[in-house]
């Protein structure tokens, strides 16, 4: 074979192949604003003011903002009636959860019927589900017992304890509205399925495990939430186990789940496990007031004040020497809060054939966080089980959140007072079996049949937050789905084409056997963009392909030696200098080689860098196709048409 320089230009490339065109070129500024609207705004927000009057533009403005202005003003009282009775059902629901979860979290109780309360109007005014159901979850409360109470103590400063607490609300919501308003949701993508599979498994069974403390009546139980802690602190104290309590735990625990049992089995009995936590407050309370058994050994709720959230913007601690943790808390719970939220409301929306905007959603999360650490609320967000009840009740708009909120509201200013007797066992048994149906096993299997990686992304999560800590089950698991990531940017897919007989069509040989190699012609597939991360990889593994190539042909006997290199760039979309200077050296390489380098279908950006690098030049412009049939083809045609001198020959 000749030098590669000695081969003429792809004959007549007018009329041969179509030319790869390289893009007009635009202003830098021009071209950054379309770069940054990409990535930022890919659903073109702002569509909806184009060729509007300044008094529209205003209007649309404020319905952007506040959702419930444009559908309100169509509102009927059909409508109502539906949303009145999902409200009054989620009520039912919210307001033993919600004290649950206070006491999950180490905060007073009368803080979870606050946050069902002021957190849903906002959420209503501003959110853009029509099914979501506002409160405190259990995962969130959780995180703030364990990040804030490594610090600081809740039962020797309790008042510190509750100051970090808003405060740490307040930064999760400017964090969130941060995100929706600079419109940087994607940050929460990297939150995977898998992961949120597996930290939400490992949540609730950590959940459950604290739970215990309730069950057997503990006075004294470790802080540490991994299972060893919990197993050491329950087994080192069997002389305090008091039965009572744990008889009314298991049976409530029972009639519970039987609940559910039943509305799963029945759709249309879904009322029967939203009204099981309330109605077992109430059986509990009444059992306990009536056999007075929190004189022995019960141990009960006890006073609850009476009246609205009072305010709390002065006990906002910006100064205080934890802000630290309070910021670190905020966001980590923030984050989670927004993950939960926004794929429990795109789930629902899915259903009813509606969409909703992440963005607003953000928004809306954030404004609810900000205003209720400013009112004596804890963080908020859409929990599944309670949107779930609400989606049942056949709730039409986030009306019923504001049915809900009022509910919550004539409890705080009449009702307060009947859960002095209400014990804590029930509290631990509402817990565990809203917990229970956290730990999604038949998602772990589905994840081990279809990605063995993302299993293993699902149960590390699990295993660090069961035997390590909540923070490092959630660091573990990003960090491992931020790991994959890098392998797919670092590490992309080179793959061999070969031809489906009697087509021009090019697969790729592994996943389509029966296709047929060209002789005398390598075709490469790269399946990324290229960037620095993956230049050097990317080089080495093309000149491996071109090696393998170059060996099968010589143990097979084949006449036609290796001539040409095709690699087909249709799904590389961008390029960096990086990447520029790496095909420069397969140039250079193959030249040396004796090789032609033949490039295909490269894009716009593409395109635009090698003209700026001189790149097409060196290649030459004849030698960058529109398709590999039209490679192919070109290349087959030199081959037949063109015999390299030999070494014989040159004598």
């Amino acid at each position: 074979m000749g030098n590669a320089d000695e081969y003429p230009a792809a004959v007549n490339v007018e009329s041969v192949h179509h030319r790869v065109e390289v893009p007009p070129p635009q202003p830098f500024i021009k071209s950054f604003a379309n770069t940054l609207k990409e990535t930022l705004m890919p659903d073109d927000p702002l569509r909806q003011f184009k060729n509007q009057s300044p008094r529209r533009k205003f209007v649309l403005g404020l319905q952007y903002v506040f959702p419930i202005l444009e559908w309100g003003s169509k509102y009927s009282l059909a409508s109502f009636k539906s949303d009145l009775i999902a409200g009054i059902t989620i009520a039912s629901l919210a307001i033993p959860q919600g004290i649950s979860y206070a006491k999950l979290a180490n905060l007073p109780p009368i803080l979870g019927l606050y946050s069902s309360f002021v957190p849903p109007l906002i959420y209503a005014v501003m959110g853009s589900s029509r099914d979501l159901a506002v409160g405190t979850v259990a995962v969130a409360s959780l995180l703030t017992a364990s990040m804030l109470g490594s610090e600081v103590n809740a039962a020797e400063n309790p008042t510190l304890y509750l100051h970090l607490a808003f405060t740490a609300t307040f930064f999760a919501g400017l964090f969130e509205t941060a995100l929706g308003v600079f419109r940087l949701g994607f940050i929460v993508d990297f939150l995977s399925h898998a992961t949120i599979v597996g930290f939400m498994a490992g949540a609730a069974t950590v959940v459950i495990l604290q739970q215990l403390k309730g069950i057997l009546g503990l006075d004294r139980f470790t802080h540490a939430t991994d299972v060893v802690s919990v197993m050491k602190s329950v087994f080192s104290q069997t002389h305090q186990w008091r039965w009572e309590s744990a008889v009314l735990g298991i049976a409530f625990l029972f009639f519970l789940m039987l609940a559910r049992f039943l509305s799963q089995r029945r759709k249309n009995l879904f009322w029967i496990s939203a009204m099981a936590p309330l109605t077992t407050v109430i059986l509990g309370t009444l059992l306990v007031y009536l056999t007075h058994a929190e004189k022995h050994g019960v141990q009960v709720i006890g006073e609850l004040k009476k009246g609205l959230n009072p305010p709390s913007i002065m006990d906002l601690s910006f100064g205080s020497a934890y802000l630290t943790t309070a910021i670190k808390t905020g966001i980590v719970t923030g984050v989670l809060a927004l993950a939960e939220g926004i794929a429990v409301g795109r789930s629902f929306a899915m259903f009813k054939n509606y969409n909703i905007d992440g963005n607003k959603e953000m928004i809306a999360f954030g404004m609810m966080n900000i205003v209720g650490s400013c009112t004596s609320c804890y963080l908020t967000t859409g929990p599944f089980s309670r949107s779930a009840v609400n989606f049942n009740a056949g709730c039409k708009t986030a009306v019923s959140n504001i049915v809900m909120a009022f509910a919550v509201m004539v409890t705080l200013l009449v009702l307060t007072p009947l859960f002095h007797y209400t014990p804590i066992v029930v509290l631990s048994a509402i817990i565990i079996a809203a917990m229970l149906g956290l730990i999604d096993y038949n998602a772990a299997i589905h994840l081990w049949h279809v990605d063995k990686f993302d299993f293993f992304v699902c149960i590390s999560a699990y295993i660090g937050v069961v035997f390590g800590s909540v923070t490092v089950g959630l660091v573990t698991a990003v960090g491992l789905s931020l790991l994959r990531v890098l392998l797919f940017v670092a590490r992309p897919r080179t793959l061999v084409l070969g031809n489906l007989p009697d087509t021009k069509i090019y697969r790729n040989v592994e996943q389509y056997p029966k296709t047929d190699s060209v002789p005398g012609i390598l075709i490469l597939d790269i399946g990324a963009p290229i960037y620095f991360a993956n230049a050097s990889y990317l080089r080495e593994r093309i000149l491996r392909w071109i090696d393998d190539e170059e060996d099968k042909l010589k143990d097979s006997g084949e006449t036609t030696s290796l001539q040409y290199v095709i690699l087909d760039m249709g799904a590389v979309g961008n390029i960096d200098t990086s990447g520029i200077s790496m095909l420069e050296e397969l140039k250079k390489n193959a030249d040396r080689r004796d090789l032609k380098f033949v490039l295909v279908n490269p894009g716009a950006e593409v395109m635009k860098k090698m003209s700026k690098s001189k790149l097409i030049e060196t290649i030459g412009q004849d030698w960058i196709f529109l398709t590999v049939g039209e490679a192919v083809g070109a290349c087959k045609y030199m081959l037949h048409s063109y015999k390299p001198k030999s070494d014989t020959d040159s004598v």
